[in-house]
């Protein structure tokens, strides 16, 4: 491995790294992966869409993974309502990344899944008790999964980003249950997303930068998983990211659309 050569790459895209490991900070602390925030940075470079896709899944998997770990141990999980969510979810992320899609298309649809993400952040509400929780069917579940995968196999997201706030709205669950079911949805549509794309015939990878985005989003991860949220606010969080993602959002639709 040529070191001075990854030297180089970093010095060039400094900016995006420490970007990327504070995403990992922030979002590792309340259970999410950051995809969302990861192909907003993203689309204002000029890498390859194809390149932006495998590095923001790739990125949520390190992610998330380690949060996903902690709600195992911690006993957060519901599996008999957590299965009918991903019953649709993983094939259909894998068909999402597998689709051949035109430039174009790619960015008009990340233009309108970071904008409707951005108001879903900013404007949902969390349930804070476990009284008039509403029960859920398999149906509906499967539904929203499978639409929601699909779109984020596609697009190179998990997912969580449209389920929670989802989730939270229809009163699915505890908090600690829905960002523990939240977590293992982005982990498992990543991973089935980025199998599709790899299987696609116009997969690239962009191997020594990705390498260093994802060592440097395995170390931001690592510490705020540790912070688990004691010193961010997940509102505030919340209104930051979205702010960042629609102003990217709208600035990829001005492009593609007008």
């Amino acid at each position: 491995m040529n070191f001075s050569e990854l030297g180089q790459i970093f010095i060039d895209n400094w900016i995006i790294i420490i970007l990327f490991f504070l995403i990992a900070v922030f979002y590792s602390s309340v259970g999410f992966g950051g995809g969302s925030s990861y192909l907003a940075v993203l689309a204002l470079t000029g890498l390859a869409f194809t390149q932006i896709r495998t590095i923001a899944l790739l990125c949520n998997i390190v992610v998330v993974s380690g949060g996903t770990y902690v709600y195992i141990k911690k006993d957060f999980f519901n599996y008999r309502k957590i299965l009918p969510l991903v019953l649709l979810s993983i094939p259909l992320a894998f068909f999402g990344g597998y689709l051949q899609i035109n430039v174009k298309t790619f960015y008009i649809l990340l233009g309108l899944t970071l904008t409707v993400a951005a108001v879903t952040m900013g404007f949902s509400k969390y349930i804070d008790k476990t009284e008039n929780l509403k029960e859920s069917t398999l149906v509906k579940d499967a539904s929203f999964g499978g639409i929601i995968g699909f779109i984020s196999g596609m697009v190179g997201i998990g997912g969580g980003v449209f389920l929670a706030p989802l989730l939270h709205l229809t009163k699915w669950d505890t908090p600690k249950r829905i960002a523990a079911t939240s977590s293992f949805f982005i982990l498992v549509n990543s991973i089935a997303g980025l199998i599709g794309q790899y299987q696609n015939p116009d997969f690239e990878l962009a191997p020594k930068l990705t390498l260093i985005l994802v060592a440097t989003v395995l170390l931001g991860g690592q510490i705020g998983s540790r912070l688990s949220a004691q010193f961010i606010s997940p509102v505030l969080l919340k209104r930051l990211t979205a702010i960042l993602i629609v102003f990217v959002g709208i600035k990829i639709l001005t492009k593609y659309l007008f």
